[in-house]
């Protein structure tokens, strides 16, 4: 029987591992933390019983992952709920953007806007399913539903900020735009139209749900399939360098670029070595878990029923702020999201106390506390909001990189997602899974399709894995 190796136990990892069990091989992942699931993991920081999501929390691309869906995890406890509005973009005026799983129903609620809506999304989500087998892996590949991807792909090329001149409400605008922004990119550049238009594609197809009992169910749910396959998973053991790796046909790295470069060395063709020693990281986030009563006090009344909710104001505001903290400034008022899982999960809550999981994007390593910030993010479209606060649980951009070393400088897209890096991943390649060493294999989040608790790219990787070693 042949032997693999997968460092790293986020759901990348797992899915590489679960698909070379499969084809036979022994398999064993090694986990540096004490627990596995990467960003995928929950914990009760504030109340006992209120769960919070430690990083990854709306699973749109998740739901509707090829390699999920074909994996079935329902079998191993993991179930999917939905709010009931999706999205949230509240404005200072009391209005909001609200963006519904339909695309009709979103589309009449944006008004004169609506028209454009059903321009970019109608025949795309319609698609979606069928072409998604294309967005998920690497996109310089001959596309098996050319048509269908060329109509999500031409938009996706565009800067965000092109794509939202097509609206004419600050509604409209400002509901793509806190999409758009996901990317942790300046919505002026190329591109950068790309992460948000997939987000809300997949939203519309499958919607934004969340894992019932929090993202830790997926990678408990991926980890108990592996189990059934045979595949272990130590916890505690931290690679630093090759020689504390045991021997193997095929390793896979759930690492970002930069820790495999230091890991592997001069093992590394000097040409990959270099390419991933200088892989770019983007701006970073600082997270702050609120346990709040009776909830967050929204003006606008969507915004009491939506699963994920964006602060940042007009389209305009966003782009200024973003542009700011690529700059290494941070902003008085940041982008914030805000995530209200409990609302589609309510087993997350402790009585009328509820979790409350937000984020702000900040410069890369910034290592100030952003708890001001986003709690006066919050208040300006929830007055009130503070007085409800029961407590308090941050994690800095400088925390997150302690938390899950793939989050360099508090990057939590593993890299930056610029125009070379979201087409090749770390180096210029049609293969961008292959590191050089034989039976070696880079499978993380910086590699296509990015980052997400689907799964894809250490699927991608692993498939590609088949195909080159002997195994099984």
């Amino acid at each position: 029987m042949s032997t693999a190796v997968v460092v790293g136990s986020g759901p990348n990892g797992l899915a590489a591992a679960i698909i070379l069990a499969r084809a036979g091989s022994d398999v064993t992942v090694l986990e540096a933390a004490d627990e596995i699931g990467g960003g995928t993991r929950t914990g009760e920081a504030i109340v006992p019983g209120l769960l919070h999501d430690h990083c990854s929390a709306i699973h749109p691309m998740a739901v509707g992952s090829p390699f999920l869906r074909e994996l079935d995890l329902t079998r191993y406890g993991l179930s999917w709920a939905w709010p009931e509005i999706d999205c949230a973009h509240p404005l200072d005026d009391g209005t909001a953007g609200v963006l519904l799983r339909s695309v009709g129903e979103t589309a009449a609620g944006l008004g004169s806007d609506g028209r454009a809506w059903r321009l970019l999304f109608e025949r795309t989500a319609a698609g979606y399913e069928r072409m998604s087998g294309d967005i998920m892996r690497p996109l310089l590949r001959l596309p098996r539903h050319p048509i269908s991807l060329a109509r999500f792909g031409i938009p996706a090329l565009a800067p965000a900020a092109l794509l939202a001149g097509l609206f004419r409400t600050e509604q409209a605008r400002g509901l793509f735009g806190g999409v758009a922004a996901h990317a942790f990119h300046p919505l002026h550049r190329p591109l950068s139209a790309g992460i948000g238009l997939g987000i809300l594609t997949a939203g519309h197809t499958y919607g934004w749900a969340v894992a019932a009992g929090g993202s830790r169910r997926i990678t408990e749910a991926m980890a108990a399939a592996l189990g059934d396959l045979g595949g272990k998973i130590e916890t505690g053991v931290r690679v630093r360098s090759v020689s504390d790796l045991p021997t193997a046909d095929v390793t896979m790295w759930d690492l970002a670029p930069t820790a495999v470069a230091e890991i592997m060395g001069e093992r590394l063709p000097p040409r990959i070595r270099k390419s991933y020693s200088r892989f770019r990281y983007g701006p970073g986030a600082c997270k702050v878990d609120f346990a709040v009563h009776g909830g967050v006090p929204w003006t606008a009344e969507a915004a009491r029923r939506a699963g994920t909710v964006h602060l940042g104001g007009t389209f305009a505001e966003i782009a200024a702020t973003e542009r700011e903290i690529h700059r290494g400034r941070m902003p008085e008022r940041p982008f914030v999201l805000v995530g209200q899982q409990y609302l589609a999960d309510a087993q997350r809550s402790v009585g009328d106390i509820h979790p409350i999981w937000a984020y702000a994007h900040v410069p890369h390593g910034y290592r100030g506390d952003a708890t001001a910030a986003i709690t006066a993010q919050i208040e300006r479209f929830a007055p009130g909001f503070r007085d409800r606060i029961v407590g308090t649980s941050a994690r800095s951009a400088a925390g997150f990189a302690e938390y899950n070393p793939n989050y360099v400088g508090g990057n939590i897209m593993t890299g930056a997602k610029d125009i070379p890096q979201l087409l090749f991943g770390p180096r210029m390649t049609l293969q961008p899974y292959d590191i050089g060493v034989p039976g070696h294999y880079l499978c993380s989040a910086a590699t296509p399709p990015g980052p997400g608790a689907h799964g894809m790219c250490g699927a991608n990787a692993a498939q590609r894995a088949l195909r080159r070693s002997r195994i099984g």
